[in-house]
């Protein structure tokens, strides 16, 4: 079963590629996004990658958590599963 991760501390110059590319040394790499502002296109500092298995997300999160990629240091851990989205409204909805 794929074990998606949390990626902090990304530069403003990491794509989705080259996070993938980073990953895939460990494993499978499902996918790999790099979370950008929605106006600008500019990276948010964060990202998610989906490995394909646990063992190859924990090898990853041990490889990888603390270590230097393209000028910053990488935070990796198991990603929190999403809120439903019953939860919030959506973008120009009322709560009443």
């Amino acid at each position: 079963m794929a074990s998606k991760l949390y990626v902090g501390g990304l530069s403003f110059a990491t794509t989705s590629q080259s996070l993938q590319e980073c990953f895939a040394q460990y494993g499978t790499v499902v996918s790999a996004k790099v979370i950008t502002e929605g106006f600008s296109g500019q990276s948010r500092g964060f990202g998610f990658v989906e490995m394909s298995t646990d063992e190859e997300a924990k090898a990853a999160i041990a490889n990888l958590n603390g270590q230097p990629f393209e000028g910053r240091t990488l935070k990796v851990d198991k990603a929190n599963p999403q809120p439903a989205r019953t939860d919030r409204p959506r973008s120009g909805e009322s709560r009443w």
